[in-house]
């Protein structure tokens, strides 16, 4: 165990060093981010006809999206802990691997108790995924050119994110709720294809040590704790009470072997707040989307494709701010950057606060393409920032924490809009109040970022 630690510490550090930039590895890494990011929204749109195509109920069906994202969160982290000890490539073949089989095991699933476990299994890859991304993104380049690299996989997930709702509808209305989980099939291998061709053969495999599913249990209680409260919330705020148990759930955690190493880099990079900036961020849009995708559904009566094509606006002000944010990042420093674009995307879900019923959809558009094109300069470059602050050889591990933050940010935004909105109001009045308490939450991440410790110099 401890003979394998510095082996994969030197290949890593020389991987880094090598001058030859694969951007090949780069596309792998935002392909990848992308499709892990689409499987988290796709699903919820087809439980309706998952539930009557299994023959279940709504809260059966549920899982289907549930069992994905609690392995998900509860697994980055001591997935980190083990990616700093293998091989970048055979970790990363095994869980597209795996990844892929488990979407093509959830799309031939004959009852729900066979699709249940595949999602959970494809959760626990996924979390392998969401830790490997911005490693491969930032080892597969120069470190001058690091901040244009994190850009792909940093606008490509969020842009899965969001996109997924509208390839959701298009799958359920021409080829039914299977075919939402074989969609992501020829993206996996184009990834696979491209990562065995060009990434270095550096490292083996080895299984996890015991301890890290006593961690993965301790976090997947505390994200849970927090996610049934929050969404429990409405019905009574004594349901509320339920998150308290979160708290010392994490405490614990962080004092297992499992727990230190993490906080130990943390605390070493200095990127607490950086990573506290991406849940907030995240958590934000994810409340804020939520919200007006409710709001222009219900009392809009807008159709399905109407609401698609407006909520667009946000993806598309994300890739084409993207791309800029890299380039700014690697010559302009990556803090600025990332402190201007969580500055942009706070000014456009703020001007969504005044939302009126007789706004046009272009109305609407505009605002969220200005918020998407601030998470675009964002993006990158805070991946960028914090991967650059980790200490030597915990690369992963710092990946993992800022993966976790921005993953939770996607699965709280909604619980925390249900709670904002207590009373169920889908009027553009009680959506106001939901999208300034996101816009509020979105707004921390400005001076998170502006405190960010600027003796933590960049390491090559």
């Amino acid at each position: 165990m401890g003979a394998q630690r510095p082996s994969n510490t030197t290949n890593l550090t020389k991987h880094q060093a090598d001058p030859t930039d694969r951007w090949s590895l780069v596309v792998a890494a935002g392909l990848l981010s992308f499709v892990a990011m689409l499987d988290m929204n796709v699903v919820n749109l087809a439980l309706t006809d998952i539930s009557s195509g299994l023959h279940v109920s709504a809260g059966v069906a549920q899982w289907a999206a549930l069992g994905y994202q609690l392995p998900l969160v509860a697994l980055l982290l001591p997935a980190g802990r083990w990616l700093d000890q293998v091989g970048t490539r055979s970790a990363l073949l095994l869980a597209v691997g795996c990844f892929a089989a488990c979407s093509a095991l959830a799309a031939l699933a004959p009852w729900a108790s066979w699709l249940i476990a595949a999602r959970l299994l494809q959760g626990a890859f996924g979390a392998v995924l969401f830790v490997l991304m911005p490693v491969l993104a930032a080892t597969s380049v120069r470190p001058e050119l690091r901040g244009r690299a994190m850009s792909v996989p940093a606008t490509l997930g969020p842009l899965g994110a969001v996109t997924g709702p509208v390839v959701g509808g298009l799958l359920l209305d021409h080829l039914g709720w299977r075919a939402i989980f074989l969609i992501k099939l020829p993206v996996c291998l184009a990834a696979a294809l491209i990562v065995r061709r060009h990434a270095p053969r550096r490292g083996g495999l080895r299984l996890p040590d015991r301890g890290s599913l006593g961690d993965a249990g301790l976090i997947g209680a505390a994200v849970a704790a927090v996610l049934l409260a929050l969404t429990l919330a409405p019905e009574s705020p004594q349901w509320l009470l339920l998150a308290l148990p979160a708290a010392p759930l994490v405490l614990l955690w962080l004092r297992r072997p499992g727990g230190r190493p993490v906080a130990e880099v943390l605390r070493a990079a200095g990127t607490a707040g950086v990573n506290a900036s991406v849940l907030a961020l995240a958590a934000g849009f994810a409340a804020c989307h939520y919200l007006l995708a409710q709001h222009l559904r219900g009392p809009r009566g807008e159709s399905a494709t109407a609401t698609a094509l407006t909520m667009l606006a946000f993806p598309l002000g994300m890739v084409l701010a993207g791309r800029v944010g890299g380039r700014l990042a690697d010559r302009w420093g990556a803090r600025p950057t990332a402190l201007t674009g969580a500055a942009v995307t706070t000014l456009g879900l703020a001007l969504l606060i005044p939302l009126d019923a007789g706004w046009s959809a272009l109305d609407i558009a505009g605002r969220l393409a200005l918020a998407g094109a601030g998470m675009g300069l964002n993006g990158g470059p805070t991946q960028a920032l914090v991967m650059s602050a980790s200490p030597p050889g915990k690369l992963a591990t710092a990946g993992s924490a800022v993966q976790l933050a921005r993953s939770l940010g996607f699965a709280l935004g909604p619980a925390l809009a249900t709670a904002a909105v207590a009373t169920g109001d889908r009027t553009a009045p009680g959506t106001s109040t939901g999208i300034a308490l996101a816009a509020l939450v979105a707004a921390t991440a400005v001076p998170l970022l502006a405190l960010y410790r600027r003796f933590h110099r960049p390491r090559a």
